[in-house]
């Protein structure tokens, strides 16, 4: 039964956009869309980019894969780096193929890059990346925190690690703040006005149900093999080593944690997770649809 029933409001052949929380079942509600209506399903979701956490990141199953073509799900190795600007430019390349975007994820970082702008900051050089990594290994991200300008440290999270050493290394690599080269954003690659735009939302206390739910189905599925496929490559410095559960799972092979505790863990911070992403969501999407699920 579809989770989604407002297809007749929707342009059978104009952009959609999705966004939600964790385990809101936006994905899900994008497949409803494309076997209802047509188009291509494309990620929006920063951690959902690599290959080596299917299960764990709650990509889309091979039999969804099968049934609707998804682009942009798997197809990073879990050691590269993988910024904003880079999926503008692949979401650029598809949109050029004229398929129906049906463009889905919880990072609203890509949306608002999308449909705002984004500037074409230089890339940031390896050197200055690893020593953005040790000084998080060794002092924590909070040490970064101080070295930023304040113009930018007001804008971002900075609870947020991605998003401090983002803001670190570009002041670090170009000598100019973060902040300074968003004033420079060009035109959006999408017009948000010309989208149907979707925010799906719901209480907190089904989120938090569904996300429970969720990580008893991820066990079901083979999770804890998922994760000894990446133990013997594990680093906590890697890219995909920032999916929420990553080190809590490696923490239970290395028998560090009980099974209990793992569950216990995971779940709080995704719940956690989910928090963030309502909280920015709700802050930066208010002209986006909201669709409750129930």
């Amino acid at each position: 039964m579809p989770l989604f029933k407002n297809f007749d409001e929707i342009d059978r052949n104009g952009p959609v956009l999705i966004a939600g929380q964790t385990a809101s079942g936006k994905s899900q509600i994008a497949m409803d869309i494309a076997e209802n209506q047509g188009g291509i399903i494309i990620n929006a979701d920063a951690i959902q980019v690599y290959k080596n956490w299917r299960i764990l990141t709650a990509r889309p199953s091979s039999m969804d894969e099968a049934k609707i073509k998804h682009k942009l799900y798997g197809h990073i190795d879990g050691t590269t780096d993988y910024s904003v600007g880079t999926w503008i430019k692949e979401v650029k390349k598809i949109l050029s193929s004229n398929s129906r975007p049906i463009i889905v994820g919880g990072t609203g970082l890509y949306f608002s890059a999308l449909t705002n702008g984004l500037v074409d900051i230089p890339e940031i050089s390896e050197s200055t990346r690893q020593e953005a990594n040790n000084r998080v290994k060794k002092n924590g991200f909070e040490s970064l925190v101080r070295e930023i300008d304040k113009e930018t440290i007001q804008k971002i999270d900075k609870n947020n690690p991605v998003r401090v050493q983002r803001a670190w290394e570009v002041l670090r690599s170009t000598g100019r703040g973060l902040n300074s080269w968003h004033s420079d954003t060009p035109k959006p690659t999408l017009d948000l006005n010309m989208c149907k735009a979707i925010l799906v939302d719901g209480k907190v206390s089904l989120i938090n149900h569904r996300i429970n739910k969720r990580f008893d189905q991820m066990m079901g599925k083979g999770l804890i093999k998922e994760a000894e496929s990446n133990l013997a490559n594990w680093n906590k410095c890697h890219p995909s080593s920032k999916a929420i559960g990553a080190r809590e799972l490696i923490a239970f092979l290395n028998n560090n944690i009980s099974k209990d505790q793992l569950r216990e863990k995971i779940i709080i911070a995704t719940r956690q997770y989910a928090k963030r992403q309502r909280t920015w969501f709700r802050s930066k999407m208010k002209n986006w649809e909201k669709y409750i699920i129930e």
